[in-house]
């Protein structure tokens, strides 16, 4: 036991010094390990933060060559918006000027076969005024036999007068009444046979007014047809024209003042047919009053079929005229379309095909006159239309005519059968009274045979008796006749009374047709002065064909001329086209030399190439980093490159004018704050300037052959951020070019 712990004892006291040794060195180690930690933390803080700051400025570097992007791309965006617009634009203005080609083609084939038709629309006119002329004379004898109508009214209602004179002297005198009734039948049947004449005569008047009629259709139908015609070539011109406006202004303006012409011409031909439409319902009642006196129902029932035949023939007529009317009216509606597309189409015109039909202004004279000849054309229309409607006039004065003569014919119908129920009458009474002088001519005889019988009287006196018996009921049976005749009488005062109304109506048919003939006489005038305005349209019209002519002559010449000058226009941009094409292949060539000198002398020299048709330095061979001012390495550079310059500057033409191009570019970085300047394109282009001023000033190199660009940050040859990249964009170019 003893040994055991002595053992002990003795191991644990060498124990303890190298346990504090070993902890000595762990303590040792520690503290060498947490100061390399320390250390090692402090450099990766100061790492990271340097990185931190450097992430931070190259974020704002990628913001900004972001934004650099954005303007770019905007900017191609830009020049290919505008490349194609103007590559439409291009396109366009090709496609106008062949469609304008093909227009003037087409209007110059269209000019010539206007005028072809236009002469012929000439000599058409002439002859239609040939036929209006043969329908005035026509009229004029209308006129005329209308006066011989008035006259024989007038002597007509001489002739009445006559009758009511003898009518009033049948009251006076009883016994001459049958006389005086033969005379007025004998007046009524010259009366009858004066009526027939003027029923032959109005027969004829009709017969020549149907014939007018007859010729105006076919006038007006080859008016339509001509009226086709133009409205063909005008809508033909309308589709291939815009500038038609202004006439179709003078065109309406026209229509207008026609349509007034139109309305007092119609005014003027219906109050000419009212009066002789009036002198004929006039002529037609004398015709019935002396119908009226006489027995001769014949006649009466003849005129009433020869009214009810010009009832019928005027109906037809109406129709016709309905008809043409109506085709008119279809004329006028394919008029007011047509205006309506030409408003339309003139909308749809572009500015470039106004400005190629404002060249062809002699076309718009030409189509200035083509109206004015239409205008002709409508002072036709207008007569015809007046007529038109004088025929309609007529047509309501004959109906009216007609009904008044029914009714007179009635009424004097009924005044005749009171007239000779009157004279028989009368008759009876005469005869009753001769009667009763005859009895009492017989008493009287007999009185006087019976006084001589004195012894018979009681006899004597029985035949007294009954002789004043007998002379008491004639003279009874004597007044009743005369309470008859004078019921008689009156009813004769009464168809006096009436006979007088019918002569109050003469007078007053007397004064109307005095008006008729003043009208007849102003109506005269008006047609006078439409003659004369139809003359000066005669004339106005040769004049406008000679105009015409002209300005077709005109019109030809200017299309010459015109295509002459496109042609020399043509010949020129083709010769200007080949001499630039001829002086870049020579500039290319002497481009070419140039350059090839240049990689002769500069070999292989550092910081100095040629990229394509570009003569590039690099910025740090020229310049100081953020200076603008020309080193002594960069001056000789600069000198070399302008001595070759010269030397083929001198072998080049005059007629090529070319220019030495300086472009400055540099890199993203941007300036200090120190800087003398405070962006990159002042830096570029005083890099430029100062290249620019050095060949001018020291080098002798004339300045209207150089030229200073500065381009700045924004036209990098490598986007990249790394200094190779950086410093190939910081750089000088130099460019032989044309102005």
């Amino acid at each position: 036991m003893a040994l055991s712990r002595r053992s002990t004892q003795r191991i644990s006291g060498s124990i303890w010094p190298g346990f504090v040794d070993a902890m000595t060195a762990l303590l040792l180690v520690l503290m060498f390990v947490l100061t390399i930690f320390m250390v090692v933390q402090y450099v990766l803080r100061e790492t990271i933060s340097g990185q931190a700051s450097e992430l931070n400025e190259l974020s704002a570097q990628v913001a900004e060559l972001a934004e650099a992007l954005g303007l770019e791309r905007g900017r191609s965006a830009r020049l290919e918006t505008e490349v194609g617009t103007l590559t439409s634009s291009l396109d366009r203005a090709t496609e106008e000027a062949e469609t304008q080609a093909a227009l003037i083609a087409s209007l110059n084939a269209q000019i010539e076969a206007q005028q072809g038709e236009l002469a012929a629309r000439a000599a058409r006119i002439t002859s239609f005024e040939a036929q209006v002329a043969t329908l005035l004379a026509e009229r004029d004898t209308a006129r005329e036999a209308g006066a011989r109508m008035s006259a024989t009214i007038e002597e007509l209602e001489a002739a009445q007068a006559r009758l009511i004179s003898e009518q009033e002297a049948l009251n006076l005198a009883l016994a001459s009444a049958r006389d005086e009734i033969d005379a007025q039948a004998e007046a009524a049947r010259l009366a009858a046979a004066r009526r027939e004449a003027l029923d032959a005569l109005v027969a004829d008047l009709q017969s020549r007014i149907e014939e007018r009629d007859t010729s105006l259709a076919n006038a007006l139908a080859r008016l339509e047809d001509r009226e086709a015609a133009l409205e063909t070539a005008r809508a033909e011109l309308a589709t291939r024209e815009g500038t038609l406006s202004q006439t179709l202004a003078r065109l309406e303006q026209a229509e207008t003042t026609l349509e007034e012409r139109e309305s007092t011409l119609a005014d003027a031909l219906a109050r000419l047919e009212d009066g002789t439409a009036t002198a004929e319902g006039l002529a037609a009642r004398v015709a019935e009053l002396e119908a009226g006196l006489t027995e001769e129902e014949s006649a009466r029932l003849a005129e009433r079929a020869a009214a009810e035949a010009l009832r019928q023939r005027l109906a037809e007529v109406e129709v016709a005229l309905s008809d043409e009317e109506a085709a008119r009216l279809r004329e006028q509606a394919a008029a007011a379309a047509l205006r309506e597309r030409l408003s339309t189409m003139q909308a749809d015109l572009s500015d470039a095909e106004a400005a190629r039909l404002a060249e062809l202004a002699a076309a718009e004279a030409l189509r200035a006159r083509l109206a004015d000849a239409e205008a002709a054309l409508s002072d036709e229309e207008a007569a015809r239309l007046a007529e038109a409607a004088a025929a309609e006039a007529l047509r309501e004065r004959l109906k009216n005519a007609d009904d008044e003569l029914t009714a007179m014919t009635l009424a004097l119908e009924e005044q005749r059968k009171r007239a000779e129920e009157t004279l028989t009458l009368l008759a009876a009474a005469e005869a009753a009274n001769a009667d009763l002088n005859a009895k009492l001519a017989a008493a009287l005889a007999e009185a006087e045979a019976l006084s001589d019988d004195v012894g018979d009287e009681a006899a004597l006196r029985e035949r007294l008796a009954a002789a004043l018996a007998e002379k008491a009921a004639a003279e009874t049976e004597a007044r009743e006749a005369l309470s008859e005749a004078d019921r008689r009488a009156l009813l004769l005062s009464a168809a006096n009374a009436e006979l007088s109304e019918e002569k109050a109506v003469s007078a007053e048919a007397q004064r109307r047709i005095a008006l008729l003939n003043e009208q007849m006489v102003a109506l005269r005038r008006q047609l006078s002065g439409l003659q004369q305005i139809l003359a000066e349209s005669e004339a106005r019209d040769e004049a406008a064909q000679v105009q015409i002519e002209a300005l077709g002559t005109r019109l030809n010449a200017a299309l010459a001329q015109v295509a002459a000058e496109e042609r020399r226009r043509a010949e020129l941009e083709e010769a200007e086209r080949k001499r630039l094409e001829e002086e870049a292949k020579k500039l290319e060539a002497y481009r070419s030399d140039f350059f090839g000198k240049l990689r002769e002398i500069l070999g292989d020299r550092e910081g100095v190439r040629i990229v394509g048709d570009r003569f590039v330095f690099s910025s740090e061979v020229l310049f100081d980093p953020g200076k603008a001012e020309l080193s002594e390495g960069g001056r000789a550079q600069i000198a070399r490159v302008a001595e070759i310059l010269s030397d083929v500057a001198d072998q080049i033409p005059p007629e090529i004018d070319w220019v030495i191009r300086v472009d400055g570019h540099t890199d993203k970085t941007k300036l200090g704050v120190n800087s003398d300047y405070a962006d990159n394109w002042e830096l570029s282009q005083a890099r430029a300037l100062s290249v620019v001023h050095y060949m001018i000033e020291e080098l002798g190199f004339p300045p209207d052959r150089l030229a200073a660009t500065g381009f700045g940050e924004f036209q990098p040859v490598d986007p990249g951020d790394s200094p190779e990249a950086l410093a190939a964009n910081r750089r000088i170019e130099l460019k032989l070019t044309e102005k």
